[in-house]
């Protein structure tokens, strides 16, 4: 009997600690794919729209300045800027450009116009079937 009970006294314990080496073979295998991998990564190409000089400015320019409280100006040709409420834009627009559908109109905001008054203008103009629209930029450094 004094056998058996010696046996009893040698029990296998729980090994409390992890082993950490599969962890890191794992590790550096991946790291190792991804140094290879990176350089083969083609990165996308957005091509952005850029701000140039034309060649020869339009004859006929209708211009519709966006104030800072909202107000919009119409404004044909340099001449003196009229107001003018969003709902009456795009009839005064169609009138001026008369036949000729292929003159510009130009957005100017002010900037700290809301991009949301920028938006309902060129939306209100699309609805009326104004076929050019573009927003007018400030040329300067590009910081």
């Amino acid at each position: 009997m004094a056998a058996l009970t010696a046996r009893h006294g040698t029990r296998r314990r729980s090994m409390n600690e992890i082993n950490m080496v599969p962890f890191i073979d794992v590790m550096l295998v991946l790291l190792i794919i991804f140094m290879v991998s990176a350089p083969l990564i083609t990165t996308g190409v957005v091509d952005l729209p850029s701000v140039g000089a034309a060649r020869r400015q339009p004859d006929h320019v209708i211009e519709i300045q966006v104030a800072a409280d909202g107000q919009l100006k119409l404004r044909v040709d340099g001449s003196d800027a009229q107001r003018v409420p969003l709902k009456e834009v795009a009839a005064r627009v169609k009138a001026v450009q008369g036949n000729s559908a292929n003159t510009p109109v130009v957005i100017a905001g002010d900037k700290a116009v809301k991009y949301e008054s920028i938006v309902q203008v060129m939306d209100t103009l699309q609805k009326a079937g104004v076929q050019r629209v573009g927003l007018s930029v400030k040329a300067g450094s590009a910081n």
